[in-house]
């Protein structure tokens, strides 16, 4: 799902006054969550740049999606498991939404390699 489709699904539009004057404002907080598709990487990437300029640590809680804007923070649940994990977006991917491989260990995703996951967006990065 693009990251447009993901909003124009899920986005909630509040109504704000301003001196009489009112006007409809995307409210780029919590999304209802949706099930994605995740998979993990790590060792061959440990220590080289992401897209947004970081040193990527494979046991680090982040990221990496095509689109959704860098700093974009991320709650994921194994709907096997229950387990959760929070990640941040600081990588560009190819897939739908590819975790670190820590994040991957914690959610219970790592052995299986890709997994059907609830997503859940908690804050929109700039």
């Amino acid at each position: 799902m693009t990251a447009l489709g993901f909003l124009s699904k899920h986005l909630r539009m509040h109504l704000l006054a301003f001196s009489g004057l009112s006007a409809v404002i995307l409210a780029p907080a919590a999304a209802v969550a949706d099930q994605m598709r995740v998979s993990w990487y790590g060792p061959g990437f440990d220590g080289n740049y992401t897209a947004n300029g970081e040193i990527f640590s494979r046991y680090e809680h982040t990221a990496a999606h095509p689109t959704w804007p860098f700093g974009t923070v991320v709650q994921l649940t194994n709907p096997s498991t229950g387990d959760r994990v929070t990640v941040r977006i600081n990588d560009r991917s190819g897939g739908a939404l590819d975790i670190s491989e820590q994040a991957a260990r914690d959610l219970g995703t790592y052995s299986v390699g890709i997994a059907a996951v609830d997503v859940e967006i908690l804050q929109w990065g700039e």
